[in-house]
């Protein structure tokens, strides 16, 4: 018997471009809401980004928007809002990205959708949100790095600030945003009663970063600097072998002294600098000049054949383009080989959750553009008739049109 997610029966109408908003509403679709994609006519931004197949199906879109299904409708004309004040009758979770003077004049915002639907989660995802002197100001992933700190903090790596080579603060936010919006649930689902809930990615992304290094500043006055030295150094780095990098972090005293019989040095743990977990932490740096220097001796294949049956971690440092082919991830069933039906065979990572009696599933590939667009207007009360002339007038698209 097919086992029931925990979302399954909840309606999210999301309206969110980019990745923040339609990472949380691709999570909340693979635990079985039913995420509804309200697009412009000319499309989500993404579907534009990447290497495609199709005009409007590019990779940036296809990773981030599965489990969705696609309406196309225009919020600028009468007949467009129309259909929005329909949907959001009959919507649990209204997740939407647009900036705050654009929403009210269409009607967004939560004080007038409250009188359609006085139980719904209303969940707006900006860069800064609306109070405070940054707020309502436009924002992307570099923006917030920057902002947050993150950004200088690779001042130690490469000389100057430097970005993330991924978009780190959209991804982390659209986290926040899918668990803030089920604590909303929960939260209605024991009084009834719906709520606005307001995630920004500069307020996320600090409170991320200020974890570790808020350090002797956690202490009012402060009783020390900013900054955890040992994860902001430029000696903490991957570990050359002979013929690669390695990744290498003992931690216990156990761990220390496996690593040195492994390597053929066990005196070294009598070194004071060594010998207990307080002396490795004032002597970082002096501890990894040593493991970079017995690390250095031993080409890949025999640090793992040494390392995997001991209890130290550990990783070759892999490519990108390793992991498709990573045996865990093949052992554990991590990528799905899926037919689209315009855009052929697709790689698709599972959800990272493991459930044991609700688990998240991929449902629905990523939706052409305007796909289910007669399907929801259906479920709406709108009639073939009404469609039609919906259609004409330019309210609502169906695909591709």
């Amino acid at each position: 018997m097919q086992k029931k997610r925990p979302l399954e029966g909840i309606r999210v109408l999301e309206i969110a471009s980019m990745i923040f908003g339609p990472l949380a509403g691709q999570y909340l679709g693979d635990m079985g809401a039913d995420v509804i994609k309200l697009e412009p006519p000319e499309g989500d931004l993404t579907r534009a980004i990447g290497p495609r197949r199709s005009p409007r199906m590019g990779a940036f879109f296809l990773t981030s928007n599965r489990s969705k299904r696609s309406i196309v409708v225009d919020l600028k004309r009468p007949e467009g809002r129309d259909v929005l004040q329909r949907l959001v009758a009959k919507t649990d979770v209204l997740l939407h990205s647009m900036r705050t003077p654009a929403a009210n004049r269409l009607g967004l915002d939560y004080p007038t959708l409250v009188k359609t639907n006085p139980s719904l989660v209303y969940c707006h995802v900006t860069g800064y949100g609306d109070e405070g002197p940054y707020g309502g100001r436009p924002a992307y992933d570099d923006i917030i790095q920057a902002a947050s700190g993150l950004a200088m903090l690779q001042k130690v790596v490469g000389g100057q600030p430097r970005f993330i080579p991924t978009i780190i603060a959209d991804k982390i936010s659209g986290v926040h945003a899918a668990y803030a919006i089920v604590l909303a649930l929960m939260h209605r689902m024991r009084t009834g009663e719906g709520q606005q809930v307001d995630v920004a990615m500069f307020e996320t992304m600090a409170a991320f970063n200020m974890l570790e290094h808020q350090w002797g500043h956690t202490f009012e006055p402060p009783i020390g600097p900013m900054g955890y030295a040992p994860v902001s150094s430029a000696a903490r780095r991957p570990y050359r072998t002979l013929d690669g990098y390695l990744a290498l972090l003992p931690y216990s005293n156990a761990h220390w002294h496996r690593f040195f019989e492994l390597a053929g040095e066990p005196q070294i743990m009598q070194d004071p600098r060594f010998s207990t977990f307080a002396a490795r932490q004032q002597h970082f740096r002096d501890v990894w000049d040593e493991i970079e220097r017995q690390v250095a001796r031993k080409s890949n294949a025999e640090w793992l054949r040494l390392l995997t049956p001991e209890d130290v971690p550990f990783s070759v440092v892999n490519d990108i383009e390793d992991l498709p082919h990573d045996p865990h991830l093949e052992a554990v069933n991590f990528w799905h080989l899926m037919e689209h039906p315009t855009e052929g065979t697709l790689r698709i990572p599972r959800n990272p959750l493991q459930m044991s009696a609700s688990p998240p599933e991929v449902t629905r590939l990523p939706p052409n553009l305007g796909e289910h667009s007669a399907e929801v207007l259906h479920e709406c009360g709108y009639d073939a008739a009404n469609i039609e002339q919906l259609t004409a007038q330019g309210g609502a698209c169906a695909p591709d049109a």
